[in-house]
């Protein structure tokens, strides 16, 4: 009869500490709950353990070598998320009320505002142990107090907050729920105990004050990194938009013009991490570099990770110019006035055609690339001043006075032998320019054609595979111009076959 046995230990047996019988009857309300299914047991298991754990005489802190000390905290953690799940919908649902006890009742407070995070509302809590993680090498798990959980935002009409402007709402939040207690063992003897339910982010604080002690809390960033990935149209996305330019990338184009999106809301002072993914990629494609960098204890606090997407079979020099005039919008956006020092000290990295364009922040690229479309300066041209915007923005770089470092993945920087001959030509007659390209450049064409080289008025308007053939002119020139002094450049270079020495080292795409 555990239900019985439970009961008597509850009201008090003979012990030479109090918390040797909390632990007992933590351990044993939860061993009842798993095979009765009780939620109330669930809940009386994470009591216990937090009576265990923050004992009201000081001198009955567990000791950190004890054994049953993360046993506890494993404990309370699951105690907290089964008691709250509702059994049909397996959703953890965190309200303020009244909670039946098998020896009494558990009054639980909640604010509101708890429940909001910015301008969004979570929604649909799931517990991070209820969750297996696919597709990433490493499932990490911030140990500590507090039950780990992955929430899905809901965006609260007409509420705004700058610091969120670009998180997306498809992004899933790794955030725990504390139960703090008050006179816990008071509590069990009259039967009722009082909590606050809080909830937090690793944004915000990854410990918590219990009684005069600072407590690390739990949290499950992989898990949301990959309930966030799970069902993502992002990979669908990738080969539609290689060969559509007009492609929409973001529902909300409103918010995410510039193709800029945070993994967080912003922080002053912590330094700008861009992601620029490759040809026919996303994103997504980050995933398991997310996953280390996201919990690296020692890089928390210090980066913000950005990420850039665009539509990759674009003539490199029209994503580049997007990518710039993106990332001065958002700086400019999060910090008007320029006090942020760490926004000063961007890092972009760029994986194969996106160090390309990772490149031309980096870069002054002076008349080269105006004088290979263009024989007279793009003032003297006779065209709206949209089409001329469009071309001084994709023609002329000049090093962003944010960007501090540089990092290229196998970036094709002299061209890659995957492109080129046959394969371009294919590409060419299957990837479609943007309307916002073609429109300007024909504007061009009809008004100022005396202004078009003969290379450029000869040809087809290139794509980005076109730019990367070896061969083209564009690579020639885009490789002879320096990075810009005081920017710091890395290049991570991947090879095949390191250990053929005589053959010419590639890693099967770029050489």
């Amino acid at each position: 009869e555990p239900g019985e046995v439970i009961a008597a230990l509850n009201k008090g047996v003979p012990t030479a500490r109090e918390t040797d019988r909390f632990f007992a009857l933590a351990e044993l309300s939860f061993l009842h709950a798993t095979k009765s299914g009780g939620r109330s047991y669930f809940l009386s298991a994470a009591v216990y353990a937090y009576a265990f754990l923050f004992p009201q005489d000081a001198g009955s802190i567990p000791d950190p070598f004890d054994r049953r000390l993360r046993t506890a905290v494993d404990i309370y953690n699951q105690g907290i998320a089964e008691g709250f799940t509702d059994k049909e919908s397996k959703e953890v649902v965190l309200e303020a009320g009244t909670y039946k006890l098998p020896f009494g009742e558990l009054v639980v407070r909640i604010h509101p505002n708890e429940l909001r995070w910015g301008p969004f509302r979570m929604d649909n809590f799931v517990a991070a142990s209820r969750l297996g993680v696919r597709g990433l090498h490493n499932d990490y798990r911030w140990p500590g107090i507090g039950s780990a959980m992955v929430v899905s935002l809901k965006h609260v009409p007409g509420e705004q907050e700058a610091a969120f402007t670009r998180v997306p709402p498809t992004l899933k939040m790794a955030v725990t729920a504390f139960l703090q207690l008050e006179n816990v063992e008071a509590g069990l003897r009259d039967g009722r105990l009082e909590g606050k339910l809080a909830l937090y982010t690793n944004q915000e604080s990854t410990s918590v004050s219990v009684g005069g002690r600072t407590v690390p809390l739990e949290f499950g960033l992989t898990s949301a990194l990959a309930y966030t990935l799970e069902g993502s149209q992002a990979y669908a996305l990738e080969l539609k938009g290689l060969l559509s330019g007009d492609l929409q990338l973001f529902k909300n184009t409103a918010r995410f013009k510039d193709n800029v999106f945070l993994m967080a809301p912003h922080r002053p002072g912590r330094i700008p991490l861009v992601l620029v993914h490759g040809t026919a990629s996303s994103p997504a494609r980050w995933a398991q570099m997310l996953n280390e960098i996201l919990n690296d204890r020692e890089l928390w606090n210090r980066y913000q990770v950005w990420l850039f997407t665009y539509n990759t079979g674009n003539p490199i020099l029209y994503s580049g110019g997007i990518l710039t005039q993106g990332l001065r919008s958002v700086v400019q956006q999060l910090d008007p006035s320029g006090q942020d020092e760490a926004l000063r000290k961007m890092v972009v990295i760029g994986h194969s055609q996106g160090g390309l364009l990772t490149k031309l922040t980096a870069i002054d690229s002076g008349e080269r690339f105006r004088e290979q479309a263009l024989n007279v300066p793009i003032d003297q041209l006779d065209v709206s001043p949209e089409t001329r915007e469009l071309l001084r923005r994709s023609l002329y770089y000049k090093p962003l006075p944010f960007v501090h470092r540089v990092v290229f993945i196998s970036t094709p920087h002299h061209g890659s032998h995957f492109t080129g001959g046959y394969i371009s030509d294919l590409l060419r007659r299957l990837i479609s320019l943007p309307g916002t390209l073609l429109s300007p450049l024909q504007e061009v064409f009809q008004r100022s054609p005396e202004a078009v080289t003969a290379r450029a008025m000869g040809g087809e308007i290139p794509r980005s595979t076109d730019n990367m053939s070896p061969s083209s002119h564009f690579i020639k020139t885009f490789s002879s111009i320096p990075i810009a002094p005081g920017v710091i450049a890395h290049s991570i270079i991947a090879v095949d076959n390191p250990e053929d020495q005589q053959a010419e080292w590639d890693d099967g795409v770029v050489p």
